[in-house]
């Protein structure tokens, strides 16, 4: 018997509450969009892909929310294969990790916490701990996308110098973002 979606969720024979289309869409979306721009999209093409995603899955009869994280991965892996989809519809050339490498990755990044908030929250923590000029290599590296150059220019010191300033500031926010993760997940 195919499923109907209400509006709010509803409980399963089986215990397990089945979320409406709304419901659906705010609780996931976050994680699919930030899944897609980790494989690469731009904010536009992840908003298209997160949106065609929810689409196509709430389309399909056969959809059942087993658990959270089934639900999750089942959505990551239909915004994966229409990312491909638009990869060749659009005959870009791209080279993607094999989808259950990248959902180690996003399981190792974003834990239990399906839409990654937590570690972006982390993230955040650790971003402002950095120094000022560290920050402003990073924002300036991975935000502006500019040049090692422009940036060692910006900061008035040599090429090489960004480069080992923006390498510590990399390596102290993964420390710190991993030590955030272990106190989230020991709670």
């Amino acid at each position: 018997m195919p499923k109907t979606y209400k509006e709010s969720a509803t409980p399963e024979p089986d215990g397990e509450e089945q979320l409406g289309p709304t419901a659906l869409i705010e609780r996931h979306s976050r994680g699919v969009w930030r899944y897609l721009r980790m494989l690469g999209c731009d904010c536009s093409t992840a908003d298209d892909l997160t949106q065609e995603t929810f689409l196509r899955v709430l389309r399909r009869d056969t959809f059942v929310q087993h658990s959270e994280s089934a639900t999750a991965s089942y959505l990551r892996r239909t915004a994966y294969n229409l990312l491909v989809s638009d990869h060749r519809k659009h005959k870009r050339v791209r080279t993607v990790a094999e989808a259950s490498v990248i959902d180690e990755i996003w399981d190792r990044w974003a834990g239990k916490d399906l839409a990654g908030d937590q570690a972006i929250e982390a993230l955040k923590v650790c971003f402002s701990q950095l120094t000022d000029r560290a920050q402003l290599a990073l924002q300036m590296r991975f935000k502006e996308e500019a040049s090692r150059i422009e940036i060692a220019d910006a900061l008035g010191i040599s090429d090489h110098g960004a480069r080992n300033l923006m390498q510590r500031a990399k390596a102290t926010l993964k420390e710190c973002v991993e030590i955030q993760a272990q106190r989230i997940d020991s709670k």
